[in-house]
């Protein structure tokens, strides 16, 4: 086994673990610390891959931006939602189970697709693919309009967040 084999193996491990924190977690900040490890580790697969655009993306955006606003909007609620009730459904067995199947399919049609493996030309790393990447983001027919309607709402949840945690201490009358 190489270095490279050990690390990632290493790191899928933490990630995953990570992800299963973040669903299991009771509160709502240790859920969304365990989110950015997670975020943090599907990060270093994509610099394992040599795919340093999008490894610098995933902390940029996703660390650095998504996972931070998520934060920041559980610091202002947390007084707000108060445990009522059990957070565990008496139904998860059921979840479980769906979730069970769904991952069998998709590893049995992965399984049978040919272009799963690659046929020897590494499709990350290439300049051209990277421009083709960068102006299909910034192009109006391209991802442009849903990456904007994403950061409105992404905004509109802070401002009604912060409303929240005003109307709760009497701050807006």
């Amino acid at each position: 086994m190489s270095g490279t084999q050990f690390i990632f193996l290493v790191t899928a491990g933490v990630t995953l673990a990570a992800a299963v924190m973040t669903v299991s977690a009771r509160k709502m900040m240790h859920a969304a610390l365990w989110l950015v490890l997670a975020l943090t580790g599907v990060a270093v697969l994509f610099a394992l891959l040599r795919s340093s655009f999008f490894a610098v993306v995933q902390v940029l955006v996703y660390i650095g931006a998504i996972a931070i606003l998520i934060i920041f909007s559980v610091m202002l609620t947390r007084r707000v939602v108060q445990e009522q009730r059990p957070r565990v459904n008496r139904l998860w067995w059921v979840a479980a189970l769906l979730a069970l199947m769904l991952f069998t399919g998709l590893v049995a049609t992965l399984a049978s697709w040919n272009g799963l493996y690659p046929t020897g030309q590494a499709v990350a790393g290439h300049p051209e693919d990277i421009g083709a990447l960068g102006l299909a983001l910034v192009d109006p027919a391209g991802f442009v309009i849903p990456f904007e309607v994403a950061s409105l709402l992404l905004l509109a949840a802070l401002v009604g967040a912060v409303f929240i945690a005003l109307e709760r201490k009497g701050g807006m009358q």
